[in-house]
């Protein structure tokens, strides 16, 4: 009797109980074998697909029935020795990978002696040439995290003729504010078009959300409080002039107070017929809003990328603003690159390093962070400052040899502040005698922190023609899951890349 059956049974049982492996996942740590310490954004192949290691330096492969012991796991990152084994011989969490000794190839030695702008020359004078701008279909992953805090929060009453809308009251709605909070989203779907020519469909397929309900701030109540104080004081036919220092504007009471409106009446068949068709209109609203909204923050990512025209990120483009340094050759996997740094020559914004392709000059990868505030605005007392801008960005040569975009990642943090003057000012038309009914007036000290994160990998891309394209009907049916908790079981039968430990580790404080 043949051996093979008994073989492949046992390195199957080996697969999925020695190797760190729930239902049909693969999942382990690529570490330095020297340091001991997580190598993120390693790319991971197994077959056709590949993923790329999060910051924890954590990858989860979804493995299908395609899958074999004696299939190949390669793993490689720049600076390390290419790890490639069958997955039947790894037998751990963490995979270690060694550092390259580097060994110049002939393309290197033989090259001229070009000066770091000169290979900057060549790259622009690439870009066309090297980088795919046709119609395609592309899978993809996409996280947002944002995460809020509030550093001030204040108002101060100098003036109030309505006796509840005082200090203690005004304090009791602000600290209803939450002080921080977080909210993650993740999504797959394949994006059709071209972003830089703003052709972009997006067939959603699954998506996620994950915050704590407990931290939202309840405006429904706070509604309603409001509405009982307006109901009691105020008189009908009033509006509101609101004024902020030299800014003012009018608004009718009854567009801040809901009790002027009619209830439905529950037992009115045609009524609840007409409620629950807006409620399902209501619905169809959201998941196509939310559609498109998912779609409008792929076209900025796919826009803002440096080798795009006409983005924030003009280290490359706009080469004059820099001064670039030639610091080395090494290897990015197999390609062996140059590395350079890039300073701001001026007043330009960002500092970081470019690997670029020795043989194509084609960029592979850039890491940038900001040296200064990237925007500052500030006038009557309202200011932002875009505070911190950083990332990372690799690109993924094609069948036809061209470079797209494989993966994305920026962190953006903008502080808001609010320090004017506030006056509400109730007036009537109808009450005989004194126009002026009523008055509030303060002061405003309010200080917002906003970072945003976002993560993207394309997973696959494909050239499609101009009709493929224009056949194509967006799906707007998805609406987002939500999780008070991160389940690792939601994207099942999906390639993403892995949370880090934060997102695992996010539990919502509320009741479900």
């Amino acid at each position: 009797m043949s051996t093979k059956p008994f073989l492949i049974t046992f390195f199957t049982v080996l697969i999925f109980n020695v190797l760190p492996i729930s239902a049909q996942n693969l999942s382990a740590f690529v570490l330095d074998s020297i340091t001991k310490q997580p190598i993120p954004y390693a790319t991971v192949q197994l077959k056709e697909k590949g993923v790329i290691t999060n910051e924890d330096g954590n990858f989860n492969f979804i493995l299908n029935k395609t899958i074999q012991p004696s299939d190949s796991l390669i793993i490689s990152s720049m600076g390390y020795e290419t790890l490639s084994k069958p997955i039947s011989e790894f037998n751990s969490t963490k995979i270690l990978l060694v550092p390259k000794a580097i060994e110049l190839r002939e393309v290197i030695v033989s090259n001229k002696n070009y000066s770091a702008e000169e290979i900057m020359d060549f790259v622009v004078d690439k870009l066309d040439k090297n980088y795919n701008y046709d119609l395609a279909k592309k899978r993809l992953f996409h996280r947002s995290s944002h995460f809020d805090r509030w550093i001030k929060s204040d108002f101060k009453v100098k003036k109030s003729s309505i006796d509840i809308l005082n200090q203690k009251f005004l304090d009791s709605v602000i600290t209803t504010v939450p002080k921080d909070n977080s909210y993650y989203s993740e999504i797959v779907g394949d994006l059709y078009g071209n972003p830089s020519k703003e052709l972009l469909k997006l067939n959603l397929l699954k998506a996620s959300k994950l915050f704590d309900k407990s931290k939202e701030l309840d405006a429904e109540k706070l509604e309603e409080k409001f509405n009982e104080i307006l109901r009691d004081n105020v008189k009908e036919g009033s509006y509101f002039k609101i004024k902020s220092g030299l800014f003012g504007t009018k608004i009718d009471a009854e567009e801040v107070s809901e009790f002027l409106e009619e209830d439905v009446d529950s037992t009115d068949v045609a009524a609840a017929n007409e409620q629950l068709e807006k409620k399902k209109k209501d619905k169809e609203e959201q998941q196509k809003n939310y559609a498109n909204w998912k779609k409008n923050q792929l076209n900025n990512i796919f826009n803002n990328i440096p080798t795009q025209e006409d983005n924030d990120l003009n280290f490359i483009l706009k080469s004059r603003k820099y001064d670039y340094t030639l610091q080395e050759f090494t290897y990015l996997g197999n390609d062996a690159v140059y590395v350079i740094t890039f300073t701001p020559d001026g007043s330009a914004d960002f500092e970081g390093t470019l690997y670029i392709n020795a043989d194509d000059f084609a960029v592979l990868q850039v890491d940038y962070s900001n040296v200064k505030p990237v925007k500052k605005f500030k006038l009557l007392g309202i200011s932002t400052n875009t505070y911190l801008s950083k990332g990372k960005i690799i690109y993924q040569k094609g069948t036809d040899g061209k470079y797209g975009l494989r993966y994305y990642e920026s962190e953006v943090g903008e502080r808001i502040g609010v320090r004017r003057p506030l006056k509400i000012i109730e007036k009537n038309k109808i009450v005989k005698g004194k126009n002026k009914q009523n008055e509030l007036s303060g002061d405003m000290d309010f200080v917002f922190i906003n970072v945003a994160k976002n993560e993207l990998i394309v997973f696959e891309s494909e050239k499609i023609a101009q009709g493929t394209f224009d056949d194509f009907t967006e799906n707007n049916a998805v609406s987002p899951t939500y999780m008070p908790s991160y389940d690792p079981t939601f994207w099942e039968g999906y390639a993403i890349m892995e949370p880090n430990t934060a997102i695992k580790e996010f539990k919502s404080t509320s009741i479900e």
